[in-house]
């Protein structure tokens, strides 16, 4: 079982093959790429991806949800190397 509690911190990063989820307070960022090959490999990253994916829903549904978030505050700051 993977250390991983959806929505309560910034920290927890999950890597599955090239697939990362990144856990944030707001939302939980999903990039890159995974094969779930017909192996016992690919058994195993997709139970993991499926353990994951229900932790975030479970996360999901017991919280006060709002319609839709506000987009996030990006500030840009200058290149302190250029």
């Amino acid at each position: 079982m993977t250390k991983f509690a959806p929505y309560e911190n910034e920290a927890d990063v999950v890597e599955i093959g090239n697939l990362m989820l990144e856990n944030r307070l707001d939302r939980i960022t999903i990039s890159g790429d995974v094969d779930l090959t017909a192996d016992k490999d690919g058994l195993a990253k997709a139970r993991l991806l499926h353990d994951l994916l229900g932790r975030i829903v479970a996360g999901l549904e017991a919280k006060d949800l709002p319609d839709r978030l506000p987009p996030p505050d990006v500030k840009t700051v200058a290149n302190p190397f250029g």
